[in-house]
Order: structure tokens, then C-alpha cells, then sequence
């Protein structure tokens, strides 16, 4: 990963510390304002708020947005909200500075933290990622992954898990148990029935409470199955984690593809590498005739991760099986390990330990 930018850092918190809040008070005194990363160009930050505050500091992030950019040297600008429940209002005293990746005590002992995202739903994201985290585990890796698909919790269902999480301390939260995986979820807390209608500043709080509240331990391999899309959901989420790279999930066809494209930008604009494409219901093939079709075209993942110099990492069949076992908390991966199916997730764990282990991480493709 490239190196931060002092000077760059230095200049726009000049900048943006002189703009001022619906309190009155200017950015630089009032406490709430991240540190400032900037690479390649790029520089992101957030201002920390309380649920309750988020729309009426709308104004300020944008104003602080633009700020950063407008600085010689800036290519781009992301400035998010950060909403705490216990955001910190104006002081005489401002609270030490948070930094956006290294603000969670709780990710200290995890050495990689891997997104698996989308541009859009209905890719099978979440299957991908829950076997993916289970053919990690069979390489002999400690690994756990996290549910951040805050409007459409999958986990609890694709392992089989119905139990709620015990909590140790005051409220920190203790993984269930899934094949030997550690899998934390909002589903486990949240009726399955009952529809979350959340604003922005709500997913973003819980997002950020499942990263800092939840005693993941020693890990070789966070998973985090993050929500379809490109929302400030998912830039809490990369800015947030400290993330070894992102794999990108799409199905053959141009419509999925260009979501996925959105995808890889997102990532790109936070300076997160690419470790790779998987093309999921890639082909599907006849149980009577053995012959094989191609029901949603064949190979735009492969052309999309070569006009982004980043890997295919693979093709995952459009299978019943998998869907079956998807929907019984089977996953292929432990039930059917001598499937083609099995043995094509195990193939894309291996390639991402190995991106993992190289020290370089990923590739980050230039922005076009």
C-alpha cells in the first residue's frame, strides 16, 4: 500500500478545520474530525456525529469534501459521517483525534480483512462469501467473517446458526460458531421477519459497533460480506477496516458487469487492491444431457478483469446443489467437498491466501 502524504494531510486539515458545523464551532476545535489519509491523491476522512446529528451535518461534510479536494495536489475527496452514538459535541478539550483505520481494538489481532462486495444484489455475493470463508478454513487458516448486509443478513441462514451471540463485559458480543468459522451477523439480533427501515447513519452505526463490539480474536482471515452497492454504507466499511483487498463477485452478463465496475471504483477511490473478480453462475450444466449452457452469456468477468489488469479468479456453476445446501445451512464446501462446485471455491480461497501471503496484496488497477 502506498504511503500516507504528510504535506497533502497537513494542508487540507488546515483547510477544513476553519469550516463550521450547525453547532458554530469550527471543525479543527470541535473534536469530531478524523485523521485525514491521503494516497495517490486521494484523501478521505470522516467527521464523527451522533445518529440524531447526521442530517443537519450533511452541509458541513460536503462542505469539508469540497475543501479537500480544491487542494493542489488532491485528485479526489470522499468525507463521510461516522455516526456514534456517542459522538463527542463540542469541548474545551478536544477528545483525541480517531483514525479511520486504526480506531478498533477488536480487529488488533486479525492480519487480514478481506471485502467480498457487489455493485448489485442477486450475484450470490453471500454464498460466495460463506464459501469462500469455509475453503480458507480448510487450508488450516483462523478465519471468521462478518455479515455487514445490514438490509439482508444472510449468514444466519447459509450456516445454519439460529442462536443469539452471548455478550461478555459491558458489550462486547462473542461470535457464533460455523463449521469453525466465526460468524457474526446482524440477523443474529434482529428479527428475520421484521423489515429495517434504517437510515444511512443507522446502518453506518451498526456497522461500525460490529466492527469495534465483537471479540473476533486471533485471526488469519476476517471475511467481510459487504452490502450490495456503493453507498456510504460501504465506505464506512473500507475506510473503517484497515482491508487487505476486495474480491468482486458479478454474474457474465453487461448489466451485472457495470454494476461491478461501480464496485471496483469504490474501492479504488479508498485505495483498497483488487485481489480479484469471480464470475458466479457462470455456466449451467444439464443433468440429462451433460451438456453445458451458458444461460447468462459466458466470459464478461474474464474480459472486465482483463481491462482491469486483475485476476479471474474464477467460475462458480450456476448449481442446484449449491442453492440447496445454500438454503438448509449446508454449504457445499463441508457437504459436498468432492463437488466441482466445492473444489472451484477452494481454488479461489487458495489464489486470495496467495495474493494474501505475497505481501503486495492486490492489484490496484488506474482509474479511468
Amino acid at each position: 500500500m502506498s504511503k500516507p502524504d504528510p504535506v497533502l494531510q497537513s494542508e487540507i486539515r488546515a483547510r477544513v478545520a476553519e469550516i463550521r458545523g450547525p453547532d458554530h464551532a469550527p471543525l479543527g476545535d470541535s473534536g469530531r474530525l478524523s485523521e485525514i489519509i491521503v494516497r495517490n491523491g486521494r484523501a478521505y476522512f470522516f467527521i464523527a456525529v451522533s445518529p440524531t446529528e447526521a442530517a443537519s451535518w450533511e452541509a458541513a461534510r460536503l462542505a469539508a469534501q469540497t475543501a479537500a479536494a480544491e487542494v493542489p495536489g488532491v485528485t479526489s475527496a470522499t468525507v463521510s459521517l461516522n455516526a456514534e452514538r456517542t459522538a463527542t459535541p463540542t469541548s474545551s478539550k478536544p477528545p483525541e483525534t480517531p483514525s479511520p483505520t486504526s480506531q478498533f481494538p477488536a480487529l488488533a489481532e486479525i492480519s487480514h480483512i478481506v471485502a467480498v462486495a457487489s455493485g448489485k444484489g442477486g450475484v450470490g455475493k453471500s454464498t460466495t462469501a460463506c464459501n469462500i470463508a469455509l475453503a480458507l478454513k480448510g487450508l488450516g487458516l483462523r478465519v471468521g467473517i462478518l455479515d455487514a448486509d445490514i438490509y439482508g443478513p444472510s449468514m444466519p441462514k447459509l450456516f445454519g446458526l439460529r442462536a443469539k451471540p452471548t455478550v461478555v463485559g459491558e458489550r462486547t458480543l462473542v461470535p457464533l460458531d460455523g463449521y469453525g468459522v466465526k460468524v457474526m451477523s446482524i440477523g443474529f439480533v434482529v428479527d428475520e421477519a421484521k423489515a429495517l427501515v434504517w437510515r444511512g447513519p443507522m446502518v453506518m452505526g451498526a456497522i461500525t459497533q460490529m466492527l469495534r463490539d465483537v471479540a473476533w480474536g486471533a485471526l488469519d482471515v476476517l471475511i467481510v460480506d459487504m452490502p450490495p452497492g456503493t453507498g456510504d454504507a460501504q465506505l464506512t466499511m473500507a475506510q473503517s477496516a484497515h482491508l487487505s483487498g476486495a474480491v468482486i463477485v458479478s454474474t457474465p452478463q453487461d448489466l451485472a458487469l457495470i454494476d461491478a465496475r461501480k464496485g471496483v471504483a469504490m474501492f479504488q477511490q479508498v485505495d483498497v487492491p483488487i485481489l480479484g473478480i469471480v464470475e458466479n453462475m457462470s455456466y449451467f450444466v444439464c443433468d440429462e444431457c451433460g451438456k453445458r449452457h451458458e444461460i447468462f452469456s459466458h466470459g464478461g468477468a474474464a474480459k472486465e478483469a482483463a481491462r482491469l489488469g486483475v485476476p479471474l479468479l474464477g467460475e462458480i456453476a450456476l448449481d442446484p446443489i449449491i442453492r440447496e445446501r445454500s438454503d438448509a445451512g449446508l454449504p457445499i464446501v463441508v457437504t459436498e467437498p468432492d463437488s466441482e462446485s466445492a473444489a472451484a471455491y477452494r481454488s479461489i480461497a487458495q489464489q486470495i491466501w496467495a495474493r494474501l501471503q505475497a505481501g503486495d496484496s492486490g492489484s490496484r488497477p488506474p482509474v479511468r
